[in-house]
């Protein structure tokens, strides 16, 4: 499944074959070899090009997820092979899970409890690669292969530098911003997207204190969730509410295939305990 999934990004049998550091001949043979398992011709090739027929972009999607369960399986095994008794709940910025992740420790003292930190791109994908056990998310969320437990919600504030001549309201409408730069992937505010009049310019890195320098340096806002806001308070940025768009949800997200108890035991803590 690997070697159909490099040689369908690629399209292309030398390319996948150098990456997967494996000789042309052999993936050739390991695809055919798919086909015939799977009764089903993958990839229309000739001469010039190669690409994926309509069974093959069916498999394309399902494969990818299947080979994050197969890495997370692989890092719980792995961890239980040494001996390691471990749970890792992960966090958005702005979130602070410290009492629920408390109450887990005192309830399982032998229990390793650890936590990772996570952004907008990888809070979900951190479950399917098995890097943490629950994940505490800000929808929306791809919820494939997900159970999502709605926790709580929070307004949603602007981001502006402390000279902006919005500065000291408090609060806006998304309208008020639409000429404004996006310095985020417009999908995380798409009530922004829908009435904006120039582009978003998403910064490259995805930490939120490296967002707020660009704001601070006057290339553009961004809108975050008020937990998130006044956790990176800072003189030289400031923030107001945004009037007309609905609050930031805030849930905890696990593999839906998992039985583990300590999965619904977390659950029923966040839910006492909270996020903030």
């Amino acid at each position: 499944m690997r070697y159909f999934v490099a040689a369908a990004r690629h399209l292309h049998f030398g390319r996948a074959a150098a990456e997967l550091h494996i000789a042309q001949p052999v993936l050739s043979r390991q695809i055919r070899a798919l086909e015939s398992e799977l009764k089903a011709q993958l990839f229309r090739r000739d001469k010039r090009s190669t690409e994926l027929t309509e069974a093959g972009r069916r498999l394309l999607t399902e494969a990818e997820p299947l080979l994050a369960a197969a890495e997370a399986l692989r890092r719980r095994v792995a961890e239980a092979g040494r001996g390691a008794d471990r749970f890792v709940v992960a966090f958005m910025p702005g979130l602070i899970v410290t009492a629920a992740v408390r109450r887990l420790r005192q309830r399982h003292p032998e229990l390793d409890v650890a936590v990772v930190r996570t952004s907008w791109n990888d809070q979900a994908e951190v479950l399917r690669d098995g890097r943490a056990d629950v994940s505490f998310v800000r929808l929306p969320v791809d919820r494939r292969g997900l159970a999502v437990r709605p926790l709580t919600t929070e307004p949603r504030v602007v981001v502006l530098p402390a000279g902006h001549r919005m500065a000291g309201k408090e609060s806006v409408l998304i309208a008020d911003l639409a000429a404004e730069r996006l310095l985020q992937d417009p999908d995380a505010v798409p009530e922004w997207r829908d009435v904006a009049s120039g582009p978003a310019e998403p910064v490259p890195a995805a930490a939120v204190e490296e967002k707020l320098e660009n704001v601070a340096a006057g290339r553009g806002i961004v809108v975050l969730p008020l937990s998130t806001a006044t956790y990176y308070t800072r003189p030289d940025v400031v923030w107001c509410r945004i009037a007309d768009i609905p609050d930031n949800r805030v849930a905890l997200a696990w593999m839906s295939e998992r039985r583990d108890p300590l999965l619904t035991e977390f659950a029923s803590l966040a839910d006492d305990e909270g996020a903030f």
